[in-house]
């Protein structure tokens, strides 16, 4: 059946529609969940809240896009707002960090990669994800809503709450940083 049945159905309160509609999708879902968070955790809490707020808010579904759309849209914007929240509360945690015991440099994590993360993924798949991981949040997310999403400025800068110049920026760099990181992890594993 068609997602568009599987929408129409769920609309009039049929859940084993709407289950259906969520085992077609989960993975893509969670994987756009994932490329934004960098956390499984964080990605599988995401995800399922995004699917409890497509089945509340399935009225407003309009059908302009895809169902698949629609949903990737919801989980993008609950990512980014917790991508928000985190980063006020690094703020907050360093300004407290800098009160309490003058410095905060003797609290920042060393931080270390692990070359064998990944193994049963491809290794293009590889080294793009550990590139992505080294990316600021800032600058994944434009990322991953530009080339993943296919976004236009206009929408990234609508979403991110900036400006159509600190996308277009923060692209650039994005790209010139995972360029810079992917010919280095191909150097790596060449030795």
């Amino acid at each position: 059946m068609a997602d568009e049945n599987l929408v129409k159905l769920s609309r009039k309160g049929d859940m084993g529609a709407f289950e259906e509609l969520v085992a077609r999708h989960r993975d893509k879902i969670y994987a756009r969940a994932f490329s934004m968070m960098r956390n499984e955790d964080e990605a599988l809490d995401l995800s399922q809240e995004a699917w409890v707020k497509g089945w509340q808010r399935l009225v407003q579904f309009q059908g302009d896009s895809s169902f698949v759309t629609w949903m990737t849209r919801i989980v993008i914007n609950l990512c980014l707002d917790q991508l928000r929240k985190h980063k006020r509360q690094r703020a907050e945690s360093i300004e407290m960090m800098d009160e309490e015991s003058g410095g905060v440099e003797r609290h920042m994590p060393v931080v270390t990669v692990n070359p064998t993360e990944g193994l049963e993924r491809g290794e293009l798949r590889q080294r793009i994800d550990r590139a992505l991981a080294q990316l600021s949040n800032e600058h994944r997310t434009v990322l991953v809503l530009h080339e993943f999403e296919e976004l236009e400025y206009k929408e990234i800068a609508k979403r991110m709450k900036c400006s159509i110049g600190t996308v277009m920026s923060r692209l650039f760099y994005a790209r010139r940083r995972m360029a810079s990181l992917l010919q280095g992890l191909k150097r790596e594993q060449k030795e």
